[in-house]
C-alpha cells in the first residue's frame, strides 16, 4: 500500500530527487529504513550495499525487491537506533523519508555517525518541520493524528538540527517541497553531511 500511496509523489519529482542524491553514494553503503526498497533503482555500483528495516512485513517485501534487482544487496532487520555493525564500517549512509519515523532521532543519527568511517558521508532526504511558524504550529497540533495516519511519522522534526547535534558537518543542504504531499509533510530538506 505504501508504494501505491507514494506513486504520484514519486512521479511528480521525488524519484528525481532520490536519483540525484543517491548518485553520490560510494564505497560500502548503508541505508536505514529502506522500507520496500524504492531506492534500489537509484544506486550506482557500490562495493557493498546493506539495507536495514525494522518492520518484518517491510523486510519481507524488501528482500523480494532486492532479489529481483540481482540480489547483491544485503537486507538486515534492525532499527536505526541500534545498528548491528562495528564502528567505522561504511563509507556512505543513506536516510530517505526514514528519520521521521524512528523513535529516537538523535540516537539513530548518532548510530549513523558511529558506523561511518571518518570522512564518511550521510546522504539525507527528509520531510521536516516548516520554517513558516503558522505551518509549524499546525504540524505540532496535528502531530498526534498524523502519527496514527502515517504509521509513526513525525511531521514536525527539525532533522538538520539533529544531524548537527550528532557531530556531522553539513556540506550541502537544499530546502524544497515534497511534491503532491499534504501541507503537513511538504517541507523537505536534502543534502550531504560528513562525519568527523
Amino acid at each position: 500500500m505504501y508504494d501505491r500511496l507514494m506513486a504520484g509523489t514519486e512521479q511528480a519529482g521525488l524519484a528525481d530527487m532520490r536519483k540525484e542524491l543517491l548518485s553520490q553514494a560510494h564505497g560500502d553503503v548503508l541505508e536505514v529504513g529502506a522500507g520496500t526498497g524504492v531506492n534500489l533503482d537509484y544506486y550506482g555500483p557500490a562495493e557493498r550495499l546493506v539495507l536495514t528495516e525494522p518492520e518484518e512485513p517491510m523486510v519481507r517485501r524488501l528482500r523480494v525487491h532486492a532479489q529481483g534487482k540481482g540480489g547483491s544487496a544485503e537486507v538486515v532487520q534492525a532499527p536505526a537506533e541500534s545498528l548491528p555493525f562495528p564502528d567505522g564500517t561504511f563509507d556512505t549512509a543513506v536516510a530517505t523519508l526514514a528519520l521521521c519515523t524512528v523513535d529516537d532521532p538523535d540516537r539513530a543519527i548518532g548510530e549513523l555517525r558511529r558506523v561511518l568511517r571518518p570522512g564518511g558521508e550521510l546522504l539525507f532526504l527528509e520531510h521536516v518541520r516548516s520554517d513558516d511558524p503558522k505551518l509549524a504550529g499546525w504540524q505540532d497540533r496535528l502531530l498526534p493524528f498524523w502519527k496514527r495516519f502515517g504509521h509513526g511519522c513525525n511531521c514536525n522534526r527539525a532533522t538538520a538540527d539533529s544531524i548537527r547535534r550528532a557531530g556531522f558537518e553539513i556540506k550541502d543542504l537544499t530546502p524544497g517541497k515534497l511534491p503532491k504531499a499534504p501541507p503537513l509533510v511538504r517541507p523537505l530538506i536534502r543534502g550531504r553531511a560528513v562525519a568527523p
